[in-house]
């Protein structure tokens, strides 16, 4: 340990001449230790909730979604899914129809999205945990089913065991419209409701229905068409080769999307929210940094005849302006350091307990506590942007010290 840096740790660590360096010293201190513990917690907490987010949709979402760069439809459905199954690391790939459509049971009306999968879709996703009513069944001997979300559900007021039947109804996409006809520009097609799936996401549960492919196909007049097609990995694969994969082989007419990609901007909004409030909180630590240069403000005032002292034993300016630019980093560091192990001991505590609670529900809410999760690039970056603070506190102390002592000499 070099001399300007034993001095710096002693003026740190021993008692000051007076109480008010003292009280100053600590409140420096506590400032950088509080903002950025402030700093781990709440990017934490906002990992907490992109990892939360995942989760759920992941249920749902495919591992890897295939769709035409230009138009609506992918119109080469069966090839594409040939050529895609030839993949190593690929296990299945469906097609699927999603459009807009008409629900009515009964008085009751709504517009809701149609999914059309194939019958054993729910071997592809998570979609027999988030099953609330009834089960997964899309046909049997006797008729075709639909699974609907739980507001379709509700604003419908139909349930698996009614055994009255959902009627669908789509617009022709060929063809004229009779005015004296008007029901004849629809297609149209009924069906039981075997199911009630609820994912907590209001862009799932709000109008989504899954139905039958073929019927899908047959109201929406399409053929072999697909909106899209789905991907279902193999246990081991990896994610980013198969995507460059499927790349190659089907060429620049289609978008391949992985689960992060397909729900962009869910994440992007999360990761906007998380980043504003890390500069909210850089903002506080900057500030906090004020009290740091007061300290060594006042401790340069109340040093003086160690300085004096030091110069007598032949010390040059540069090596005391040098003990008291390190007494700033120590300051930041220790501080920072301290902030860093009490924030992860608060993420960790939360995790195992669930101290904080979400207000309201817990019957209507996913979770009712904070969720938590550290991630190692958030405790660098707290670091790092501690680190320049202390590099700017520095060069500040290193400026009023210099003007000091040439005000002395």
């Amino acid at each position: 340990m070099s001399l300007p840096l034993k001095i710096a740790w002693r003026y740190l660590v021993s008692k000051k001449g007076h109480q008010a360096v003292n009280i100053i010293s600590i409140v420096a201190v506590c400032g950088v230790v509080v903002a950025t513990a402030a700093l781990i917690c709440v990017l934490s907490v906002f990992n907490g909730f992109r990892g939360l987010i995942m989760g759920k949709l992941a249920m749902l979402d495919p591992q890897v979604a295939i769709t035409a760069t230009m138009g609506k439809t992918i119109n080469n459905a069966d090839s594409v899914i040939d050529a895609v199954s030839a993949i190593d690391g690929v296990e299945r790939a469906v097609p699927v129809v999603e459009d807009q459509a008409l629900a009515m049971y009964a008085q009751y009306q709504m517009p809701v999205r149609l999914k059309g999968v194939p019958d054993d879709y729910n071997t592809i996703n998570d979609m027999d945990s988030v099953i609330v009513d009834g089960m997964w069944k899309l046909r049997d001997q006797v008729s075709r089913y639909a699974v609907a979300g739980a507001g379709p559900a509700i604003r419908l007021c139909v349930r698996p065991e009614f055994l009255g039947m959902v009627r669908l109804y789509a617009p022709q996409r060929q063809g004229h419209v009779n005015i004296a006809n008007p029901m004849g520009a629809f297609r149209q097609d009924s069906l039981f409701v075997s199911g009630i799936f609820q994912l907590q996401q209001n862009s799932y549960d709000a109008d989504l229905i899954y139905v039958p492919l073929d019927m899908a196909r047959q109201l929406f007049d399409y053929e072999s068409e697909a909106t899209q097609i789905e991907v279902k990995l193999a246990t081991g694969a990896d994610e980013r080769h198969v995507m460059r994969d499927i790349t190659h082989a089907l060429g620049d007419g289609y978008q391949v999307k992985n689960r992060l990609m397909q729900q962009q901007e869910a994440y992007r909004l999360v990761n906007i929210e998380k980043w504003m409030a890390f500069l909210l909180l850089a903002f506080i630590l900057v500030i906090a940094t004020f009290n740091v240069i007061s300290t060594l403000s006042l401790l340069i005032i109340e040093k003086d005849d160690s300085i004096a002292t030091l110069r007598a034993l032949g010390a040059n300016d540069n090596q005391i302006s040098r003990i008291f630019v390190l007494q700033g980093w120590l300051i930041t560091l220790v501080g920072a350091f301290t902030g860093v192990v009490i924030g992860l001991i608060l993420c960790l505590c939360q995790q195992q307990f669930g101290w904080l609670r979400l207000s309201g529900d817990p019957a209507n809410m996913i979770i009712s506590a904070y969720p938590v999760e550290v991630q190692w690039m958030d405790v660098i970056i707290t670091l790092a942007l501690v680190a320049a603070v202390g590099l700017l506190t520095s060069m500040v102390t290193a400026l009023i010290m210099r003007r000091r002592l040439t005000t002395k000499n």
